[in-house]
């Protein structure tokens, strides 16, 4: 899907209980750039941040025309939303392909509705993947599901108006510094030029001028994103590559223009936009600067039938759980098949993460990063060898989120007995399960020590049971 990030360079291991991180550096905050026409606007960058940062878990959505392959090309079975580069398919063969696409059962309003159903509370969609096709109406390049497929209607204003309908925030991905379609758009630098450009089509890397695909493309794509669809809750970048800084500025201009509290994820490029990214991975610490983990359900991306590398529905609860813990969102991807379906694994996980939001959602939504700390796990020292670095070895016995006046304690292991948590700054008045509808207290001991709460001999929940403090 994208490029990796130094910023998070912790790998995240599919185990359920166990997780292993390498020493991530420090999260620097991304540089906010407004455009001189909103500078003395009141809205400051944290009232744009509010909503994002208050709504926790978004859905993502990889699909395009790739899609109705399925991963298979020619007899391999690995592909995703990369198909004409990892395929090698010739710009005019993947066009002619392209027209074939007809996603029939496609239904805004269910795909938003499942999103719901999941407590989702913003939704993010490819408008444009590296192909370069456009999943929208785009007057100014003919390469769109409009103009060049058997389908020929605009999903992104259906579901723009199903977001609106069920109170869903409508964003959009938008590949920026790779597009197979455009003949001027070079990636890589020094040995790596070219290392994701269609060289097939147009082999001549070094003589590839960015900004001419920049205002000939980009800009007016994205001028139409911001145009036709109502508010976009966020524009969210990818692969920026060989944008230069001014460029990066003069796209966030233009937004700031057209849509003041439109947010801006730091794939714009250059170290500017509103909130770091990171892919595929969680952090192995908190941090107050504004970040998001988005992650795949399975292996891929965009759909792939041969695909059954299913996270199970304890792990994506608990890696949002360990995301929010830590300060932040967590964007989860599904990847639709050709005609439309969100496959059905999805749609079951999603559903079993809404049934516990639905009863948990409090220590989750508008929630604070841990007060703790040290639950989330410490580094390994080396073993004394040059090569040997410190891990960080990752706990998965409970987390702690926090609102003003709370302390909400994930219990990922049940204690037998008594649950001790380290010390807590200001007096605990009651502890009680978030789940109990009467919030029967619990008894506790509090102590410079710590805090000591004894618990009933089952947990509420098999994958997390709350334990609420409220705080004097």
């Amino acid at each position: 899907m994208f490029c990796r990030l130094a910023v998070f360079i912790a790998l995240l291991v599919t185990l359920p209980t166990r997780t292993v991180f390498s020493n991530p550096p420090k999260i620097d905050s991304p540089e906010v750039v407004d455009s001189p026409e909103t500078a003395k606007s009141p809205e400051t960058n944290a009232e744009r941040l509010a909503w994002w940062q208050d709504a926790k878990f978004g859905m993502f959505i990889h699909w395009g025309v790739y899609s109705q392959a399925g991963g298979e090309w020619n007899g391999t079975t690995d592909h995703h939303e990369w198909l004409q580069l990892t395929a090698k398919i010739p710009l005019a063969e993947y066009k002619e392909f392209s027209r074939t696409f007809n996603p029939v059962k496609f239904d805004a309003n269910q795909w938003v509705a499942i999103a719901k159903q999941a407590g989702m509370k913003y939704l993010v969609v490819t408008a444009k993947h590296h192909d370069g096709f456009a999943m929208f109406d785009s007057p100014s390049n003919k390469h769109n599901i409009v103009q060049g497929t058997t389908y020929g209607r605009d999903p992104l204003k259906a579901l723009a108006a199903a977001c609106h309908e069920q109170d869903v925030r409508f964003c959009v991905y938008y590949s920026l510094g790779r597009d197979w379609e455009d003949p001027d758009v070079p990636t890589g630098w020094g040995d790596r030029l070219g290392w994701r450009s269609n060289l097939i089509d147009f082999p001549d890397e070094e003589n590839k001028d960015f900004q001419k695909y920049f205002d000939r493309k980009v800009k007016p794509q994205v001028r139409e994103l911001l145009t036709q669809y109502g508010p976009i809750g966020v524009m969210w970048f990818d692969t920026f590559e060989q944008i230069k800084p001014h460029q990066s500025k003069e796209l966030i201009a233009m937004i700031r223009e057209l849509q003041p509290n439109c947010i801006i994820n730091d794939r714009v490029g250059r170290g500017l936009g509103d909130y770091k990214t990171a892919e595929q991975e969680i952090p192995s610490d908190s941090s107050s600067v504004p970040w998001e983990t988005c992650m795949t359900i399975n292996g891929h991306w965009g759909y792939n039938k041969a695909d059954e590398k299913w996270k199970r529905t304890d792990q994506l609860l608990r890696n949002l759980i360990d995301v929010v813990s830590k300060g932040g969102n967590y964007l989860l991807n599904v990847g639709p098949t050709g005609e439309g379906v969100i496959p059905a694994p999805s749609i079951e996980r999603l559903d079993e993460m809404g049934s516990w939001l639905r009863v948990n959602g409090e220590a989750i939504y508008g929630c604070g990063m841990t007060p703790f700390g040290e639950e989330i796990g410490s580094f390994r020292e080396p073993k004394g060898n040059k090569r040997d670095k410190p891990k960080f070895i990752t706990k998965w016995q409970w987390r702690a989120t926090t609102k003003p006046g709370k302390i909400y304690v994930h219990l990922f292991e049940w204690p037998q007995g008594v649950l001790r948590l380290p010390a807590v700054e200001k007096s605990v008045t009651k502890a009680y399960l978030l789940a109990d509808p009467s919030k029967t207290a619990l008894a506790f001991e509090q102590s410079a020590a710590g805090v000591a709460i004894t618990l009933p001999a089952t947990p509420t929940d098999i994958i997390a049971s709350v334990v609420c403090l409220e705080l004097e």
